[in-house]
């Protein structure tokens, strides 16, 4: 029997509902379409709330408090991430590639790691190196992928930054990159790219991926095309960055931030003082903490995350098209995903932290390939960590390294497979929000309960009667018995957790 190809697509920091079939003004008809020839998982989570620990579990498998990477800022050991599902594959005869946004390991540090991902060890590795990775046979990577700032220049950089500057032109290139920043809206972090579409890093992952797909043979293959957006700062390159009109984006039906009733970490987390060097506290305020906006700044935010929706909507149809004209639609299955969610102004928050309201925790999944009834969609509550087990039962490999996800591909296949609940974690440091936090949430069809294991106090909403979270119902009579099931799920997490490891940097 042919062994199917997998081609895992992924977003940065995208929300579960930003789609237009999931019913928000948003412009994704590629995505839509992929929705409409498979299947859709609705109540998917993230295994962790940030990028390094998500990423990190969809590689490995495992929870994050196992593969040790249990905030950024710490990297994924490369003996565990070999031995993730990608090494599985190619040790099973599969061509295994990476391209676009790795971040397995930490961008900025005081002293270099080794990592081709550290800037300040991107030096180290030649143009010519592709590779492997993390168990992938050909990796295509960039750095940060995020445009606070210029890129990094040769020697430094990866081989999207390479490409950048690889023609001479990379003064235009950087004066395209502070027009833009020039070009601010008045909301947080928000303006119009003038990067011109061509050079921006979403069309450079798409591209590299579909050369790479245009020279495939027989060998099955598996690779992961990685897109650093919808991720902060919200600067979608023109014309994307106008396609939604702010005046006519949809804005949250609750927008207030909400404090009272909340566990204690929320306020600390938005409040409190990072700890760390300076350095790491000024990073801290300045990228991963958005003041309240106004309902117009808002819009603005919307519309430019929108936007850089849509521009991976359109590269999204470029790979299917490849797919289709080399003919390897009908044993190839296509997964889109993101690492995590971004709330997007629910409760007056932006970003991402310690408080899983469901626009950070919820993720989108969706799955067309063989056996999938076109249209179809799945309510259990599962987890991108459950990608792993998935794949290498397509493969017909053997796992290196303990599943804590179960493989989807009953449910893909139409067969009865209830799933009780779906796990997350984030075991916080000290330098993040100012105080140490354990915290672990479960996921119901119908409920969620999230507890910090050190303070042991939680938070449980009935999210059937309150769909936006507004009412804590952590030690309500009326829910003693729901709260003690969910306390029963989170004591069947394996008991194989590591140390806690102090992070090398701060993202």
């Amino acid at each position: 029997m042919t062994r199917p190809n997998i081609v895992l697509i992924s977003a940065d920091q995208q929300r579960a509902d930003c789609f237009g079939f999931a019913g928000r003004r948003v412009k994704t008809p590629h995505l839509d379409q992929l929705a409409g020839d498979g299947l859709h998982f609705s109540a998917c989570i993230a295994p962790s709330l940030v990028c390094q620990p998500a990423r990190a579990s969809i590689l490995t498998g495992q929870l994050c408090r196992t593969h040790g990477v249990h905030d950024n800022g710490i990297d994924l050991d490369p003996d565990i991430g070999a031995r993730g599902f990608a090494g599985q594959l190619s040790a099973a005869g599969y061509d295994t590639a990476l391209f676009g946004k790795a971040h397995f390991a930490t961008y900025h540090t005081t002293a270099p790691t080794g990592s081709p991902e550290n800037v300040m060890s991107s030096a180290d590795y030649a143009p010519d190196w592709i590779g492997p990775y993390m168990g992938f046979d050909h990796a295509e990577m960039m750095l940060i992928g995020h445009n606070w700032f210029l890129p990094e220049a040769p020697p430094r950089g990866l081989h999207y930054e390479r490409w950048l500057y690889a023609d001479g032109r990379g003064a235009a290139k950087n004066a395209a990159y502070r027009a833009g920043k020039a070009q601010q809206t008045g909301a947080a972090q928000t303006w119009h790219s003038q990067l011109p579409v061509a050079w921006h890093n979403t069309t450079w992952t798409a591209d590299r991926a579909i050369d790479w797909l245009k020279r495939r043979d027989d060998t099955p293959f598996c690779t992961w095309i990685s897109f650093p957006d919808p991720h902060h700062p919200f600067d979608a390159p023109e014309p994307w960055s106008r396609l939604h009109d702010p005046a006519d984006v949809d804005l949250p039906p609750h927008r207030t931030r909400d404090l009272s009733g909340r566990p204690w970490w929320y306020q600390a987390a938005l409040e409190g003082d990072p700890e760390g060097s300076p350095e790491n506290a000024a990073i801290r305020q300045a990228f991963s903490r958005i003041a309240p906006q106004s309902d117009a700044q808002l819009r603005q935010i919307i519309a430019n995350t929108y936007g850089q929706i849509a521009l991976i909507d359109h590269n999204v149809g470029r790979i299917l098209i490849a797919l289709d004209e080399a003919g390897l639609r009908d044993n190839t299955y296509v997964i889109y995903i993101s690492d995590h969610g971004d709330w997007l102004g629910d409760h007056g928050l932006l970003l991402k932290g310690p408080m899983p309201f469901d626009g950070l925790l919820r993720v989108p999944m969706i799955v067309r390939g063989p056996g999938i009834t076109p249209e179809t969609r799945c309510d259990e509550p599962v987890s991108t960590l459950d990608l792993s087990a998935t794949f290498l039962e397509m493969a017909r490999a053997e796992p290196a390294l303990p599943q804590h996800g179960q493989s989807l591909l009953p449910l893909l296949r139409g067969e009865p497979d209830t799933r009780s609940h779906a796990l997350s974690e984030w075991e916080l440091l000290p330098g993040r929000v100012g105080v140490g936090l354990s915290l672990r949430t479960v996921r119901t069809k119908t409920h969620k309960l999230t507890m910090d294991l050190q303070s042991n106090v939680g938070e449980l909403y009935d999210l059937t009667a309150d769909p936006h979270e507004l009412t804590n119902l952590y030690g309500s009579p009326c829910v003693a018995q729901i709260q003690r099931q969910l306390m029963d799920y989170l004591a069947q997490r394996p008991d194989d957790m590591t140390p806690v490891r102090a992070a090398v940097g701060t993202a």
